[in-house]
C-alpha cells in the first residue's frame, strides 16, 4: 500500500513537473502573438463551456477618494442576509452608523433568490504595496448567476437591491446635523450628530394641529411617484412662525425625527454670493430638512426691497445704531439676494436632489416678502402659539407623569388670561429638586401665571391711562382752537 502511494506521488510530481516544463518552453519559444492568439481562443472556449457570468462591484472605482455608492448599497443591502446564511461575519459600529451592523467577512459567499433566480454574492479583497511599501487593499462584490437571467438582473435585480441597500444604509445612519462653514477645508458643511430628542408625541401643541402636521410629513415622505408624475421636484416647504419660546425648534427636530432625516442648519450670512449657495444645496444630501431660522433677519430679505436706497442713503447719519452698522457689515460680507434663495427654494436648482424639506422660521411673518413665502416655497404655513390648555397637558405628562391634578382647573383659567408661551411654562413644571412632587411643580406655575395675569393687568390699565390723557389732551388743543378764532373774529367786529 505505501508503495503504491509513493508511485503516485511520484508519478503526480513528474506530471506537474511535465506541465511546468511544456509552460516555459512555450512562454520561450512561441511569439507573443501566437501566445496571445491561443489566450484568446482559450478564453473563448471557457465562457462556451461556463454558464454563468460574473459581475464585479469595487469599493473604490476610478481613482476616486470616496466610497462607490453603488458598493455601500450593496453591503447594506447583503447586512440583512448575511447575520441568517454567512459563518463569517464582521461586527462594526461606524461613525455613521446608529447601531452594530454585521458585515460579510473576506472572501464570504452566500446566496440570493430573486423571481425564482439563484445568485451567489462573494466578497473578494486584494492587498498590494504601493511604491512606498504601504499596504493597500481592494475590496470588491462580485455577482454570479446564470447568463440566461443576464436581463432579468441587469433590469430588475440590481435596482432592487440597491434601493434595498439604500433603506438599510438610511436606517442603520446616524443622523446627521449640518451647519455651513465657508473657511472649512473638509467642505462647505460640517456636522455633529444629530441627538434632539423631541418628538411629535412629547411637543406642546394642540393635537389636531399636530395631527395635521404629521399627516402632511408623512403623505410627502410616501409621494415619490406622485412628484414625478406632476412633474415638480419632491420638496415641500414650511414656515413656522410665532413669538419666541413657542417651540419652532422643537417642532424642527420633531420633523427629523419622524421621518428619519438629516438637518442642514443654513447660515446664510455666512454664504458670499448666490454661487456658494447654490452649491451648498447641491452638496446637501437627500433625506434632509435645509433650515433657515429667523429668516426676517438675515440678510435684506423682507418686503422692504424698495426702500433699500433709502436705507443706503441714511446710513452715512450720525444717529445710526449698533444694529444698524452691524447690519451695514453683514451685507459687505455676503451678497445673497432675494432672487438668489427663491432660486434655490423654487427654481431650476432646487431640482439637485430628492426628497427634501426646507424650513423658515419667523418672528414676524409680516415682515418677509410675500414672493419669499407663496404656495410652491413655503406650501404650509404653521402658526406656533402661546401655550393652551391641551399645549399644557403635554407639558405636565412629559415633565411630571401626570394627566390630571385637581389644580388643572386654575392653571386652565389663567393660560386663557394670559400670553404664556410653552417654554416658560415648562420651565416652572420643571421640579426644582430631585424628589420634587407634581403639586409644588404645580403651584410654582400657578404663581408664575398669576404674577403674570397681575403685570398684564397693569399694562393694560396703564395703556388705557395714557389714551385717556391723549385724548384729554386733543379735546383741549381742540377747544384752545376754537377759542382763538372766536378771539380773532370778536377783534375783527370790534
Amino acid at each position: 500500500m505505501m508503495m503504491m502511494m509513493g508511485e503516485t506521488w511520484a508519478g503526480f510530481g513528474s506530471t506537474v513537473a511535465g506541465i511546468m516544463f511544456a509552460l516555459a518552453m512555450f512562454k520561450q519559444y512561441f511569439p507573443q502573438q501566437l501566445r496571445d492568439l491561443i489566450q484568446g481562443y482559450t478564453s473563448q472556449l471557457m465562457k462556451i463551456l461556463n454558464p454563468n457570468m460574473q459581475i464585479t462591484f469595487n469599493e473604490r472605482s476610478g481613482g476616486r477618494f470616496s466610497r462607490n455608492e453603488a458598493y455601500t448599497a450593496i453591503e447594506g443591502f447583503l447586512s440583512t442576509h448575511s447575520s441568517t446564511q454567512a459563518k463569517r461575519l464582521k461586527a462594526d459600529i461606524t461613525t455613521n452608523s446608529a447601531k452594530l451592523v454585521l458585515n460579510l467577512d473576506n472572501h464570504e459567499e452566500i446566496t440570493d433568490h430573486f423571481q425564482g433566480v439563484k445568485l451567489l454574492w462573494s466578497t473578494h479583497v486584494d492587498t498590494n504595496k504601493d511604491r512606498d511599501g504601504f499596504i493597500e487593499e481592494k475590496r470588491s462584490f462580485s455577482l454570479s448567476f446564470h447568463k440566461k437571467h443576464r436581463q432579468l438582473v441587469i433590469n430588475n435585480y440590481l435596482n432592487h437591491v440597491i434601493e434595498g441597500g439604500k433603506a438599510v444604509v438610511v436606517s442603520n445612519r446616524q443622523r446627521r446635523l449640518y451647519t455651513n462653514d465657508a473657511d472649512s477645508w473638509a467642505g462647505p458643511w460640517t456636522y455633529v450628530a444629530f441627538q434632539h430628542k423631541a418628538t411629535f408625541q412629547n411637543l406642546a401643541m394642540d393635537p389636531l394641529k399636530k395631527k395635521q402636521i404629521v399627516d402632511d410629513l408623512i403623505t410627502f415622505s410616501n409621494s415619490k411617484d406622485y412628484y414625478a408624475k406632476i412633474g415638480k421636484a419632491w420638496k415641500r416647504g414650511y414656515l413656522l412662525y410665532g413669538p419666541p419660546g413657542t417651540g419652532k425648534t422643537t417642532m424642527i427636530a420633531a420633523m427629523a425625527n419622524l421621518l428619519n432625516f438629516d438637518v442642514y442648519d443654513l447660515e446664510l450670512t455666512a454664504v458670499k454670493n448666490n454661487t456658494k449657495l447654490r452649491k451648498l444645496l447641491i452638496e446637501s444630501s437627500g433625506k434632509s430638512i435645509i433650515v433657515i431660522e429667523d429668516i426676517d433677519c438675515s440678510l435684506d430679505l423682507t418686503g422692504n426691497r424698495k426702500n433699500e436706497k433709502e436705507s443706503d442713503s441714511d446710513s452715512d447719519s450720525d444717529s445710526d445704531s449698533d444694529s444698524e452698522e452691524e447690519s451695514d457689515n453683514t451685507r459687505s460680507r455676503s451678497k445673497v439676494t432675494l432672487s438668489g434663495l427663491l432660486n434655490f427654494i423654487d427654481g431650476l436648482w432646487s431640482a439637485c436632489g430628492e426628497e427634501r424639506i426646507i424650513v423658515f422660521t419667523t418672528n414676524h411673518k409680516e415682515k418677509l416678502d410675500p414672493a419669499l413665502i407663496r404656495s410652491g416655497r413655503m406650501d404650509m404655513h404653521i402658526e406656533m402659539s402661546y401655550c393652551c390648555f391641551e399645549s399644557f397637558k403635554v407639558l405636565a405628562k412629559n415633565y411630571l407623569d401626570i394627566d390630571t391634578h385637581p389644580l388643572f382647573d386654575t392653571i386652565r383659567g389663567l393660560l386663557e388670561e394670559t400670553q404664556t408661551t410653552p417654554a416658560d411654562v415648562a420651565e416652572n413644571l420643571m421640579p426644582k429638586t430631585i424628589k420634587g412632587d407634581a403639586k409644588t411643580s404645580l403651584e410654582n406655575l400657578i404663581g408664575y401665571l398669576q404674577a403674570a395675569r397681575d403685570k398684564r393687568k397693569a399694562e393694560l390699565a396703564s395703556d388705557k391711562k395714557v389714551d385717556s390723557k391723549a385724548r384729554s389732551n386733543m379735546v383741549q388743543k381742540s377747544f384752545s382752537h376754537e377759542d382763538i378764532i372766536q378771539t380773532q373774529i370778536d377783534e375783527t367786529r370790534g
